[in-house]
């Protein structure tokens, strides 16, 4: 197959069964689908479609984004997952606030620069809002050429990863650029989907060597198998007379960096000396909840939520600004973990 027929072949496919009316592919700026590219990181479209709407509504350009509390962008991330990228943007548009003039830069290396962005994203923006002839490989990419070539290997690996940039590179035309990086994302996304794809439909069918050999499930070869571990925590709602919960900031790294979670408590430790130590709170009364897991990419981890009623214990303790008093009936714009809010949100029964 020439370089050619292939972009031929796509680009009449997604003239009829491509995607046109996705909300970020309306008023196309750099701005409106660098935040579209960040959410679709390992998210699919239909999630991400109110989410962008809601965030666009509310950072409806790169400055507002750029003068926001950190807050502000992470509670309108809760439950999109990897906050990571919540924090990653908003850092990027004080970056190009400051140092370009709160403009989004047109060269890739600046792109890539930014937080958040690797070569595959960078490539995805200026393709798609600068018109640049830049070739991208994001997971549906990599699942098209993968297939379409038979390529043996984990895509994770180095010398894997570069041969898949060597075709990227070789079918990324200079004409029609937008609609091809939009085409070969669709092709992946609604087709050559990672399960049950649907070659009988594909403008690939008779071309591609993993259908030819009717392999398409082995490709792209799936990271070798790694268990999970199992991890346990104990989360404290503690309650005061006013019915707020005590919320404690996480630190800006790491699991849910910079988001407003429960307490947790040490597994050993006594609950009611902890809280006396570390909050000058004494316990009225505390029941266990029912446990609930939560999945990470990398383990797993088990919830044990326990609702305590409390009370000042007198005792001075200093409050930093890492800890507040938040109201379930009044919440204020913070960024939570889902998990986290879900167990502020049930109901409990009074003692």
């Amino acid at each position: 197959m020439t370089t050619s027929d292939f972009r031929r072949r796509l680009l009449k496919w997604f003239d009829h069964h491509g995607r046109h009316d996705l909300p970020w592919q309306k008023n196309r700026t750099p701005y409106r689908v660098w935040v579209s590219e960040i959410m679709l990181q390992q998210t699919q479209v239909a999630s991400v479609i109110p989410y962008f709407l809601r965030f666009m509504q509310r950072f409806p350009n790169l400055k507002q984004l750029a003068n926001a509390p950190l807050d502000d962008v992470l509670h309108l991330w809760t439950g999109l997952g990897y906050y990571a990228r919540g924090r990653n943007l908003h850092k990027a548009a004080q970056i190009m606030q400051t140092n370009f003039g709160g403009r989004f830069p047109r060269q890739l290396e600046t792109v890539m620069s930014l937080p958040g962005i690797g070569r595959s994203t960078a490539g995805a923006i200026l393709a798609q809002a600068c018109g640049q002839s830049q070739p991208i490989l994001d997971g549906n990419a990599k699942r098209v050429l993968s297939r379409l070539h038979a390529i043996e290997g984990w895509p994770g690996l180095p010398a894997v990863e570069q041969q898949l940039w060597s075709l990227a590179e070789r079918y990324t035309p200079k004409a029609r650029i937008v609609d091809y990086t939009q085409a070969i994302m669709d092709l992946g996304a609604t087709l050559c989907k990672r399960r049950a794809p649907a070659c009988p439909t594909c403008p690939f069918a008779t071309l591609c060597e993993a259908c030819l050999q009717g392999r398409q499930a082995e490709f792209p070869q799936r990271k070798p198998h790694k268990v999970l571990p199992q991890k346990s925590t104990r989360m404290l709602l503690l309650e005061d007379d006013q019915q707020q919960l005590l919320l404690i900031q996480r630190p800006p790294a790491g699991i849910w960096g910079g988001l407003w979670s429960l307490p947790e408590c040490p597994q050993h430790a006594d609950i009611e000396q902890w809280c006396r130590q570390q909050f000058g709170l004494d316990i009225r009364h505390s029941q266990p909840l029912p446990s609930l897991q939560h999945s990470f990419s990398h383990f797993r981890l088990e919830i044990q939520p326990i609702y305590a009623q409390v009370r000042p214990s007198g005792q001075q303790v200093l409050e930093p600004a890492t800890l507040l008093w938040y109201n379930p009936q009044q919440p204020r714009r913070l960024g939570l973990p889902t998990p986290v809010k879900a167990l502020i949100e049930q109901p409990r029964s009074p003692a």
